[in-house]
């Protein structure tokens, strides 16, 4: 895609908006962007996925610095999953140009679909507890993150969010620490890109502007909103777009 018509940017920006409103108020929302591309907006995978980390340095940056204001970011283990993520989610960039398309669109519908179950299943929402996490932990759980999340264009909130819910962290710290961690994911996973898959820039930059709009206000909100309810509903939508994308590879898989 080497120009987008008046209305395509409207519609991409939208869809920007919303993904950056719920990343950054609750860290899960990336997830959306690179579906509705797809599937809504009929971009090829293997180009919708670069163009969204390359969207997510921008607005990573923004709300990292919205976050760090707020004193919300526990920087110790930041820098433990950020050193984690880095190669991790370069070498995902390069599983990008080389996994079939309907295998990228599966593990992306999986991802989106636990991530969902997951977030539904989380009855308690701990505030005050602050756990000490080992840096070989954070190191193994920034790996994964970079890797998964440069696989399938979602940023890295999306994938840290619940591991650290599920280990105790705070929800608010660990929106935080998902925010630190999408920068260099998304720096990383773009050199990849560019060294090995193809990198829309128009696309990329109406992506970028959006999201930034939209996880500028989202970062705002994380700190003045509760976020039980947004959780449950951003839950129930993960659960029916990973559903359809699973449904709808396996209806061409065997179509």
């Amino acid at each position: 895609m080497t120009s987008l018509a008046l209305s395509a940017i409207v519609w991409i920006a939208l869809l920007g908006i919303m993904s950056g409103l719920m990343i950054g108020c609750i860290g899960i929302g990336g997830v959306i962007l690179v579906p509705a591309l797809v599937f809504l907006a009929g971009i090829p995978i293997k180009i919708a996925i670069p163009a969204a980390l390359l969207a997510y340095i921008l607005s990573g940056l923004v709300a990292t610095i919205v976050f760090a204001r707020a004193k919300s970011i526990r920087w110790g283990m930041a820098i433990g999953l950020c050193i984690g993520a880095t190669p991790a989610a370069f070498a995902g960039a390069w599983a990008v140009s080389a996994f079939n398309r309907l295998l990228l669109e599966s593990c992306l519908g999986l991802l989106t679909f636990l991530s969902g179950l997951n977030s539904l299943r989380t009855q308690k929402l701990v505030e005050d507890a602050h756990p000490e996490v080992s840096n070989g932990v954070l190191l193994t759980v920034g790996g994964v993150t970079g890797f998964l999340s440069s696989l399938t264009g979602t940023g890295g909130p999306l994938v840290l969010v619940p591991i650290m819910i599920s280990m105790s962290v705070p929800v608010l710290t660990a929106v935080g620490l998902s925010q630190a961690i999408q920068l260099p994911v998304a720096v990383a996973a773009t050199l990849g890109n560019i060294l090995y898959g193809k990198l829309d820039l128009a696309l990329g930059g109406v992506l970028a502007a959006s999201l930034t709009v939209g996880s500028w206000y989202g970062a705002k909100l994380a700190h003045v909103v509760p976020r039980t309810l947004l959780r449950r509903i951003v839950s129930v939508v993960l659960l029916l777009i990973g559903a359809f994308i699973l449904v709808n590879v396996g209806w061409r898989l065997v179509g």
